[in-house]
């Protein structure tokens, strides 16, 4: 569970610190205090977008830290230790964020560094936010599906797994098919395209690395004549009388004349001796290489005109020889391909009538398992309408197939299939007797939906493993006995998990068992938003106030004493 949440230069909150509780925590304040800044900061926990906009102004840096609390076994840890954070055998677990005024985040883990990706895969194991957003949600048909998975998540898994896996083959073969199915003119302009461009390339008859030893013979020819005359010069220096060789011979006689006189001299003339012989084979080398340099000029002239034609395909194809070659090997591949085509269409046809066939089984199972857990849920949720004083709303989910002239057959007729399954999920209400069952997205007035939306996170939270829930403003539109039975089964959902509920009802604030107070002060230098724990004389002035508006009598404060009294009686009897 969350157990305190550290806020500092976070929009117009300076320094906030929030402990709160096991149970139903409450938090209440006057329009624009702040109340959704609270819900903000905490969700750059969870791995919300940062943004520069967050940092208040003036200050260099905003930072968000909330300690939670970990039960032996909770997945949290699981994710924990896979991206590599320990944890202490306390479960506590320390979760830090900094932004700066240039937008850039920070994020820690027990003190350690981590990445975004990685906050996002552990902050919905952390918290789980319930907002008009979910409301909204239930507006939109296409969305139902998922609450209804979620709630079946466990007789589903199985199947969905097998399914998304089957799916995705599916997919895949037949994107391959689609790609494929090219129309006759393109495929034999392709083929024509890629021969003229093989035949090319055949024609050069390319070696590996011709251009390389083209360009280094074209470079030699092109220096023949400096070449030799280098070689003559030093050949004539070395050889004939007088010459290097000459003095080299003359200095080796006279020092192995005397070098038996002197020990010293040894080494010495086993020197000259070797580079005497080592001179003479150089001189060897040069007049050989002398009598073969006979310079043909069409040789530099064939060797231009190759690396001509190697230009040409390099602008073509490739950027040396060997991309030319690689090049060629994968056109060929391709025409390869290209002519046995008709057979690799028949044998995708084939894959994807087998993956169609296997897809149309699983998808079977899984409606089928789907129908089980939407009347189950549809029931479920009925009687949750019932305790909150929807008494005679008939409620239902409507699971049905459509055709599709393009879909999978299944049972001798062509449906559309998803990533889903092939069943397409609507939430249906009948608010008051007589009336039909009808869409919820079309019917439901928002007190209603808000009702519709509680039903159905009060019993998820049942099969939920997050040990914190928060429900912003989820009572909108809602009043009077409604507003009770919110109030109620907000308590019962506390019993279970820890809830954080922001609301403007009083009848839910009465339940409390932790009431915060969010108000914004304001001086002529600077505006902030202060959060505090209200003591019970506290709470009965700011329940007092959102009975009676601005101003409290002796009357409102009376009612608000008398609501908490009876509210601490309910929780009791809960």
């Amino acid at each position: 569970m969350l157990v305190e949440l550290s806020i500092r230069n976070f929009a117009i909150i300076k320094e906030v610190t929030i402990s709160f509780q096991k149970g139903l925590n409450i938090l209440t304040g006057e329009t624009g205090a702040g109340k959704s800044i609270i819900i903000d900061a905490l969700g750059l926990l969870l791995g919300g977008r940062a943004s520069a906009d967050f940092v208040r102004y003036g200050q260099a840096r905003a930072e968000v830290e909330g300690l939670f609390e970990l039960p032996a076994g909770h997945p949290a840890l699981a994710v924990c230790e896979s991206i590599g954070v320990q944890i202490e055998q306390d479960g506590m677990l320390v979760v830090r964020r900094d932004i700066s005024s240039q937008g850039k985040s920070i994020i820690r883990l027990n003190g350690q560094l981590i990445t975004l990706a990685m906050l996002r895969e552990l902050g919905p194991w952390l918290v789980t936010v319930h907002g008009q957003h979910d409301t909204h949600m239930l507006m939109q048909a296409d969305k139902h599906i998922n609450w209804l998975d979620a709630y079946g998540e466990q007789a589903l898994g199985a199947a969905k797994q097998e399914y998304s896996k089957l799916y995705a083959s599916y997919r895949r073969t037949k994107q391959d098919l689609e790609h494929m199915a090219r129309n006759d003119r393109e495929l034999a302009q392709r083929i024509d395209l890629l021969q003229y461009q093989l035949n090319e390339i055949e024609a050069a008859s390319l070696t590996p690395g011709e251009d390389e030893k083209l360009a280094q013979q074209r470079k030699k020819w092109m220096n023949i004549e400096k070449v030799y005359a280098s070689i003559q010069d030093a050949y004539r220096s070395l050889y004939g009388d007088q010459k290097g060789m000459d003095w080299l011979g003359h200095a080796m006689s006279e020092l192995e004349r005397v070098a038996s006189f002197d020990e010293q001299l040894t080494p010495i003339v086993e020197s000259v001796q070797s580079a005497y012989y080592q001179v003479e084979d150089a001189v060897h080398q040069l007049r050989n290489l002398s009598y073969q340099m006979d310079f043909d000029p069409e040789q530099l002239a064939e060797v231009e005109r190759r690396l001509d034609q190697i230009q040409t395909l390099k602008r073509k194809y490739g950027k040396n020889v060997d991309d030319i070659l690689e090049y060629a090997a994968t056109i060929q591949d391709e025409l390869d391909d290209m002519h046995h085509y008709e057979d690799r269409l028949l044998q995708v046809q084939s894959r994807l009538q087998e993956l169609a066939a296997d897809l149309a089984v699983e998808a079977l199972e899984l409606s089928v398992i789907r129908r089980d857990c939407a009347d189950k849920l549809a029931k479920e949720i009925e009687q949750q309408l019932k305790e909150l004083h929807m008494e005679r709303a008939r409620f239902a989910i409507d699971v049905r197939q459509t055709t599709d002239e393009d879909g999978v057959e299944i049972e001798g007729v062509r449906r559309h299939i998803d990533a889903n399954g092939m069943d397409q999920v609507e939430f249906l209400i009948s608010p008051n007797p007589g009336e039909p069952l009808r869409s919820l997205a079309k019917i439901a007035s928002g007190g209603e939906l808000s009702r519709v939306m509680l039903a159905i996170k009060t019993i998820l939270a049942g099969t939920d493993q997050v040990e914190t829930l928060i429900f912003d403003e989820v009572d909108t539109g809602v009043s009077g006995r409604a507003a009770q039975a919110i109030a109620e089964k907000l308590v019962r959902v506390a019993n279970k998990r820890q809830v954080l509920c922001i609301t403007h009802l009083p009848q839910v604030a009465s339940m409390a068992d932790a009431h915060f107070l969010i108000k914004k002060e304001m001086s002529e230098m600077e505006t902030m938003t202060r959060v505090e724990r209200l003591s019970d004389d506290e709470r009965v002035i700011e329940l007092a106030r959102m009975l009676g508006g601005a101003e409290v009598t002796t009357k409102t404060e009376e009612h608000a004493r008398e609501m908490i009294m009876l509210g601490r009686e309910r929780k009791a009897a809960h």
